[in-house]
């Protein structure tokens, strides 16, 4: 257990103290943030705040991970290193897009079919080594069964799989990409999920089949490790929080929030709670579906639902001020993480 410790407090050093750098580095090559004119006018004071700060904390989280590994002497996971994999991967395609946007003065940065190209290449490759490296017990790090507390149900088959993988890392990246609209907001309620995949993680360790055999056991590969990573994200999201926070001194950008996403995703994937994570992740889920009502009342009705999507804006428009959206929202995004870790262990004591 001294892993995760190490791994939180290591992630949250890292970024307390190596954001005011990044932001110092962006802001004199000026890397500003691009602000759109169809947005809430509040947002242009906005404009040329130092963006990318997504690397910031995929950096912290890996050096974090690492130098638990050199302090305790264990040994990386293949669990461990799939996600950090998914998150990177996924945050260099964030960084592209941000720096065409920026460098480029391309608003919208990567086309769409290059953006979409270089998700689907991360995805499909994380989805496929997941399929392999079986441990003594014959466990590979993902189940091509679909899960929710566990796995249940029939098996998918390889091709399937990789389609359904592919469709939650596409979904929970987009999902973040578009709660990253307000200062904090994506990175408050990111820190929330990872801290409930930290539990879980410990939990499924605790509870392994591979220590105790038990008829609520979990064959999950590498639960531990997969709590280590969720630590090193929760601490490093929330060094970054203390410099994203209202007035946000950096933006994560793209770069961040498909990082985030992906993460979230593979988390889900490699600890068989593939279907829980709606649930955990509920504020992404529900910001998300704000955006797919509004897209299709208006295509079909010619009207909207909503004053502007995603949500959070809808309450901007309504009056509400920045800091009073993000922390409601935060308080929604607090109570599914409790009702999704709440689930998890309800589903366990049913099985007891």
């Amino acid at each position: 257990m001294r892993q995760i410790l190490f791994s939180g407090v290591i992630g949250l050093f890292l970024t307390l103290v190596g954001t005011p750098l990044l932001i110092k580095l962006l802001a004199r090559k000026g890397y500003g943030q691009y602000i759109r004119d169809d947005g809430p006018r509040d947002h242009h004071s906005k404009r040329g705040t130092p963006t990318m700060g997504g690397i910031a904390f995929i950096l912290a989280t890996l050096v974090a991970y690492a130098l638990t590994k050199v302090i305790t002497g264990s040994q990386p996971t293949i669990s461990g290193l799939l996600v950090l994999f998914l998150m990177a991967g996924m945050g260099l395609v964030g960084f592209l897009d941000d720096y065409i946007k920026i460098v480029k003065q391309r608003s919208l940065g990567l086309r769409a079919k290059a953006k979409m190209l270089g998700q689907l290449i991360v995805g499909i490759a994380f989805a496929v080594l997941a399929l392999n490296f079986e441990d003594l017990r014959g466990n590979a790090p993902a189940s091509d069964r679909l899960s929710f507390t566990q796995d249940f149900g029939w098996h998918l088959g390889p091709v399937l799989f990789v389609i359904w993988a592919l469709f939650m890392i596409l979904a929970m990246s987009n999902g973040v990409n578009l709660t990253d609209g307000l200062d904090g907001l994506a990175t408050g309620a990111s820190v929330m999920v990872f801290g409930a995949y930290t539990f879980i993680g410990v939990w499924q360790y605790q509870d392994s089949c591979a220590i105790t055999g038990s008829p609520s056991c979990f064959e999950v590969r590498d639960p531990l490790d997969l709590a280590v990573v969720a630590a090193a994200l929760m601490g490093a999201c929330f060094g970054f929080l203390w410099w994203n926070t209202s007035p946000a001194k950096i933006f994560m950008g793209d770069t961040g929030s498909l990082a985030l996403g992906g993460a979230l995703a593979g988390l889900a994937i490699l600890s068989r709670t593939e279907l829980l994570l709606a649930i955990l992740g509920g504020l992404f889920v529900l910001i998300t579906l704000s955006v797919v009502i509004q897209v299709g009342s208006f295509r079909l009705t010619g009207k909207r639902v909503f004053k502007m999507a995603p949500l959070q804006h809808h309450f901007e428009l309504k009056g509400w001020s920045e800091v009073l959206v993000v922390v409601r929202f935060w308080i929604i995004q607090g109570m599914c993480a409790i009702v999704g870790v709440g689930i998890f262990y309800a589903a366990w004591a049913a099985q007891k």
